[in-house]
């Protein structure tokens, strides 16, 4: 009976530790509730831009570059699936079998 009572306070209490400390999930400088902007970050007063980070433009310009690079890499990229293959061989028959009865 007595390790039934353990197994169900264990099993129902909101933490699995046993000390009455605060939990490891909310920890000192975390905000009870988000502030509602984004990555907690306030808008610039009106009027103002916002001010770029030394990471944006190379991220940026590293990601359009490889969009671009990538879209052009795989349209140009060679057909090499096999029923190309096959469909190119079986034509080079046919003709090879036209021109043969034909010179027949």
């Amino acid at each position: 009976m007595a390790l039934t009572n353990m197994l169900r306070r264990r099993l129902f209490s909101r933490s699995f530790s046993s000390h009455d400390g605060p939990s490891r999930w909310t920890t000192p400088g975390h905000q009870e509730r988000p502030n509602g902007y984004l990555f907690n970050r306030t808008p610039p007063p009106p009027g103002q831009s916002r001010k770029w980070e030394d990471w944006e433009l190379p991220c940026y310009v590293t990601s359009f570059l490889t969009i671009v690079i990538l879209g052009v890499g795989l349209n140009a990229k060679p057909d090499l699936t096999i029923e190309t293959w096959a469909h190119q061989k079986a034509l080079e028959k046919l003709a090879a079998e036209s021109s043969s009865s034909s010179s027949d």
